[in-house]
């Protein structure tokens, strides 16, 4: 496979808007992660009350992933990306305006969830306009809006210092209505879109362990990034006394990794398959986060969270390569499913690591069950490539799982 394939197939057009739609949605999913030390501070919050409200967001992702999955499949991924935007204004422009009480804020962080949600039409946009050779690849690169975050935690903190964390959500409305400008502009469905089923037969994959096995890996994968995306400007500040905005800058460089490296574990995978890529990058990931239980210097803390968050991210793609090769017809379904399974491990992180943080009074219990977690994710992953072998036949020979 050459990166010239991806020129002569598919839509370039529509692979640029799921980016975009992805981007700009991730960055305002977390944004309460990004602008976490300022909403604890006005709020004097608990460890485990930060851990909690920065997690409320990715729990709403995931439930708000199932809806828009199934009108992916249904209406089509350009009309569903499209009515999430809108939806996801709303609650922008209440925290903007108002979010005075803690009340409204977890109806904020709930309702910022649909954000989260564009996962489920920004991918199947581009797997549908790419064979099943380019999947990797073309899931890698919609998928890499994951780099929203980086401008969420570069950007968040600085802005919030000048115009407070009501203000950075307004003028996050700005990059969205851009967005959703050049998206109903440029995006286009594919022609492979299927008709629509009822709806009770969406749910029929829930039955299938395959769609199990998805999940698991993804929630740690994917709740990994994004759980640490959303906890680490906390972490950062109360571990190492670091100040908001500086946290934010090594939040960035962590989660750099994980978003740029996205469509390189996408490309990979296409080439030696996903599982024995996912094989080595949990092993990576148990290892980086045993290395930052031990608390090390900020220089090394950073470093290790750099390589898991880099492995972290290389899974996401790596899933994403697998995940086509079993659900095709399905697949606005099965990534709204998976991507709820993310969000949920994503929901877990944040408050595993406040929760343990107030019970134990360190991080490095929460950063040692996290490195657990990693090794767990292996044997499922030991497992599970004995059925998907037999159920995912390449369908020629360039495909390897």
């Amino acid at each position: 496979m050459k990166l010239s394939d991806l020129k002569k197939s598919g839509h370039a057009p529509s692979l640029f808007a799921s980016f975009l739609y992805f981007d700009v949605s991730f960055m305002i999913w977390v944004l309460l992660g990004a602008l976490g030390v300022y909403i604890t501070k006005d709020f004097a919050l608990s460890p485990a009350e930060k851990g909690l409200i920065v997690a409320v967001p990715i729990l709403g992702g995931s439930f708000f992933r199932l809806v828009l999955g199934v009108l992916t499949d249904r209406i089509g991924p350009r009309k569903t990306a499209i009515g999430g935007m809108i939806v996801t204004m709303l609650p922008l422009a209440w925290g903007w305006l108002f979010g005075q009480t803690l009340t409204e804020l977890y109806l904020i962080a709930i309702l910022l969830g649909v954000a989260g949600a564009s996962f489920a039409a920004a991918l199947p946009m581009a797997s549908r306009w790419y064979p099943p050779h380019l999947q990797g690849l073309a899931m890698g690169i919609a998928g890499a809006g994951n780099s929203g975050t980086l401008f969420a935690t570069l950007f968040g903190p600085r802005l919030a210092e000048h115009v407070g964390w009501h203000g950075v959500m307004g003028i996050a409305l700005i990059p969205l209505l851009i967005v959703l400008t050049i998206y109903v502009l440029i995006a286009k469905d594919a022609p492979s879109q299927p008709p629509a089923k009822p709806v009770i037969e969406y749910f029929n994959v829930f039955k299938l362990k395959d769609t199990w096995y998805f999940c698991l890996l993804y929630s740690v994968t994917f709740g990994g990034f994004v759980g640490l995306a959303s906890f680490l400007s906390i972490f950062f500040v109360d571990q190492y006394d670091l100040s908001k905005v500086r946290a934010g800058d090594f939040v960035t460089l962590c989660v750099a990794a994980g978003s740029f490296f996205r469509p390189v574990g996408g490309f990979i995978a296409d080439k030696i398959g996903g599982v024995r890529l996912l094989t080595f990058l949990f092993i990576g990931v148990a290892l980086s986060m045993f290395g930052v239980s031990q608390l090390p210097s900020i220089t090394m803390v950073t470093a290790l969270l750099f390589i898991g968050m880099m492995c972290l991210g290389m899974g996401n793609g790596a899933v994403f390569q697998l995940v086509p090769q079993r659900f095709q017809k399905e697949i606005g379904m099965i990534t709204g499913i998976v991507g709820a399974a993310g969000g949920v491990g994503g929901f877990f992180v944040p408050n595993i690591l406040g929760t343990l943080k107030q019970v134990t009074g360190t991080y490095a219990t929460g950063f040692m069950v996290y490195a657990g977690i990693g090794l767990a994710a292996l044997l499922v992953l030991m497992i599970a490539q004995i059925s998907w072998r037999k159920a995912c036949p390449p369908k020629e020979a360039s495909v390897k799982i």
